[in-house]
């Protein structure tokens, strides 16, 4: 029985390296499919937990992961050994940039160096970390092929790019169709195989290389859309007009337009990264992105800009930042979820205390985060009390289950970066200036 065979019947063993944010759901993807799945991950708390049918990640609850548990589809191990035994074997590491902004791809490179004395016969591996063109072919099939195992006969490689979006109800991994690009056909054929079982499209492309592309291109592409936002937005400050009443009159055009809005920052491991190793890649080539540039540019700013709108804010009512205490409300990098990877909250947080500023948080789905070195508790509620003991509350995750009426009612000054509130006197909106 061979490996086409295994995917077709639903028997084939399936293997996910990294078990965050995307390899999680894959996880559990798979094995509410029927499949038999392995999760790999270095974190010893993690793969305890996990094999306890406790969750570490938001949109997989302890129940779906425990069902899987009990009727043993899904375990995790620290040991790669496990390969020796599996069908398919899929890599959703970490891919950051480093100090410079240079691609890291050491996750990677550990992960192919540490399959590679369980290398067998049938085995198809999938890459999903979001990385530069060239890195499937380049890194990880030539690692694999020291193994002497023969691409697209006796192993199959592919690149499928992953499109989770952390916190969005409407699309999952069944309803988001999956670009699946092998090293040969038979990789592709096989690849698409695998990934129609969980998706209900799948869109072969014909190679690795431009499914690398693909995911780079949609977030580049949402990135430089969101610059045009945040741009957007100030200019509407100096021209004292509403940004947000000028984006939903022109989302009215049913063509030609597609809406995007402003904020305080971006977030997240994609949009502020992807684009960085597509950036990268060109500079390599002897070519400027200089689209990318300039939004990665205008993106980085906004942070500085939120902190330019308190200071302001203070000085109209005779205050300074430094020594003003000041609530951050929404740490993590959007609405109604608990990842803080990237949040512009945490840069904004660093400038105000390189200002002089007592910084403290509210978010309903964070309760610490990693500070200098340490680690800092929000507040666990808001309420009339609280509300007043800060000098300006400042919105920057609009989260679902905050009261922002009683942060209107009770708060000196607030600086609203999500379009929360309608003008008042005390409130300073993005995106808004003084009207002429």
């Amino acid at each position: 029985m061979n490996l086409e065979t295994h995917i077709k019947n639903h028997s084939a063993k399936v293997g996910v390296v990294g078990l965050g944010y995307v390899g999680l759901p894959v996880c559990i993807a798979f094995g509410e499919a029927g499949l038999s799945v392995t999760g790999i991950d270095l974190n010893a708390q993690i793969v305890k937990s996990l094999n306890q049918g406790k969750s570490h990640i938001g949109d997989v609850s302890n129940e779906r992961l425990q069902k899987l548990v009990d009727v043993e589809r899904f375990n995790s191990t620290l040991d790669y050994a496990c390969i020796s035994d599996l069908d398919v074997l899929i890599i959703c590491v970490p891919t950051p940039l480093n100090k410079v902004k240079d691609p890291d791809v050491s996750f990677i490179i550990s992960v192919t160096d540490g399959m590679l004395p369980y290398m067998h016969q049938d085995l198809l591996v999938v890459l999903e970390s979001t990385t530069y063109p060239g890195t499937t072919r380049e890194l990880v099939l030539e690692t694999l092929e020291k193994s002497g195992e023969k691409i697209g006969e006796s192993f199959f490689l592919c690149y499928s790019p992953e499109r989770i979006d952390p916190g969005n109800t409407s699309y999952s991994l069944k309803n988001t169709p999956k670009v699946v690009g092998g090293v040969t056909e038979t990789c592709t054929h096989l690849g698409s195989l695998l990934y129609s079982l969980i998706s209900d499209k799948v869109v072969p492309v014909s190679s690795p290389e431009a499914a690398e592309m693909v995911k780079l291109l949609e977030n580049t592409f949402r990135s430089i859309n969101i610059g045009l936002a945040n741009e957007t937005a100030i200019m509407c400050e100096k021209l004292g007009v509403d940004v947000w009443e000028v984006t939903d009159a022109a989302s009215t055009k049913p063509f030609g337009f597609m809406k995007f809005t402003p904020g305080p920052g971006l977030g997240g491991h994609c949009i502020p990264i992807d684009p960085q190793y597509l950036a990268w890649k060109m500079r390599s080539l002897d070519y400027r992105a200089k689209f990318i540039d300039l939004a990665q540019e205008i993106n980085t700013h906004m942070p500085h800009h939120v902190v330019e709108l308190i200071s302001e804010g203070l000085n109209q009512q005779g205050h300074a930042v430094k020594g003003s205490k000041i609530l951050l409300c929404g740490v993590a990098y959007k609405k109604d979820i608990d990842d803080i990877r990237e949040s512009p909250a945490l840069d904004i947080m660093k400038l105000l205390e390189e200002d002089g500023a007592d910084v403290g948080f509210y978010d309903p789905n964070v309760e610490e985060i990693r500070w200098n070195g340490g680690t800092i508790k929000g507040i666990e509620s808001i309420d009339k009390e609280t509300i007043p003991s800060f000098r300006v509350v400042v919105i920057l995750a609009d989260h679902s289950d905050v009261d922002y009426s009683l942060i209107k009612k009770h708060a000196e000054l607030i600086v609203d970066t999500r379009n929360v509130y309608s003008d008042a006197d005390h409130i300073i909106r993005l995106g808004v200036g003084k009207k002429k």
